[in-house]
């Protein structure tokens, strides 16, 4: 059982309204087809992945977005802008509805950019966005973690971010063999349900060294104290500057708190989770899911009868 830990609300918090997406990796555990186009790109049914981490920000009333980029970006900032001759192209065809598709990523929210000249890790790509955010609290969305459109775990965190002030970051458990995959957070119970005081965070721990089963997920709520802690952190797992060391450090205050999600996430950084992510938002969808999912019935089954047959072939 974790102890209940009295914290009281703050008289005053500023409202949050910027977002900040860190999109400069490499992309690596996905090449080749990572060489020539950013991993963000990568189609999730027919939206790049990074569209729907601007979709749930927007959704959650965040309408000014900074994605922190790096070199061979170009293709996020161009799918996030005006396509002029796409779109008049389109609408000489009268096609209205591939019209207003290309037209929404630049209509999603004020969306600026900004590149990390050097791979220093999440913490130092969340400092690149100091001068943008100034003295504001804001979110920090990662594009591998999607949430399901249809959960409203950013909007939960901006709530506990208003009551509680602070930090807020999203919490999830999982399977303690899996513990060393993600940050890991020590936490005290609040008497609120779902939301928790994060007493302190290791980065990558083993299972033995593991305070909780309490995963960091890529989202966040950072009040701007964290750019102080950012500028004094040290590189510390992998050489790179890590933001969980930063807010270990504000959580040493008492002034980070989690909110614990069990809802509908998916891994797009994984190339098998990458696919199962494909799958299950395209049988979400009504234009495409009753069609895709009879297919996928078929598929399978055609999968287990082989596997049958294979079987009765090898006894004979």
């Amino acid at each position: 059982m974790i102890a209940p830990h009295a914290t009281s609300a703050p008289a005053s918090v500023r409202a949050v309204t910027k977002a900040v997406v860190p999109a400069a990796g490499l992309g690596t555990r996905f090449l080749p087809a990572t060489k020539a186009t950013p991993k963000e790109m990568l189609p999730v049914v027919d939206k790049p992945a990074i569209q729907y981490v601007v979709e749930e920000a927007a959704a959650a009333g965040l309408d000014d977005v900074l994605m922190v980029t790096g070199r061979h970006k170009r293709a996020i900032e161009d799918h996030f802008d005006n396509a002029f001759e796409l779109e008049q192209a389109l609408a000489a065809k009268g096609d209205t509805v591939r019209l207003d598709s290309v037209r929404d990523p630049a209509r999603l929210a004020n969306i600026h950019h900004i590149r990390q000249g050097e791979p220093l890790g999440l913490g130092h790509a969340v400092l690149c966005a100091r001068r943008h955010v100034g003295d504001q609290p804001f979110a920090v969305l990662l594009g591998d973690d999607l949430i399901d459109p249809r959960e409203t775990l950013l909007s939960r965190m901006l709530d506990v971010r208003d009551q509680y002030a602070g930090s807020v970051v999203a919490l999830m458990e999982v399977d303690p063999e899996q513990i060393h995959l993600y940050g890991c957070a020590a936490v005290e119970a609040t008497g609120e349900d779902g939301v928790v005081r994060v007493t302190g965070l290791v980065e990558k721990p083993s299972r033995r060294d593991a305070p909780s089963t309490y995963a960091v997920i890529g989202r966040y709520v950072l009040d701007p104290a964290v750019f102080d802690t950012l500028e004094r952190t040290p590189p510390g797992r992998g050489g790179e500057i890590q933001l969980t060391d930063a807010l270990q450090e504000l959580a040493a205050d008492g002034t980070v708190h989690g909110v614990v999600f069990d809802g509908l996430r998916y891994d797009t950084g994984d190339k098998t989770d990458y696919l199962r992510t494909v799958v299950r938002l395209a049988c979400a969808r009504d234009d495409l899911g009753p069609e895709f999912v009879a297919w996928l019935k078929e598929f399978v089954a055609g999968l287990e009868a082989g596997a049958a047959d294979g079987g009765r072939r090898q006894a004979a």
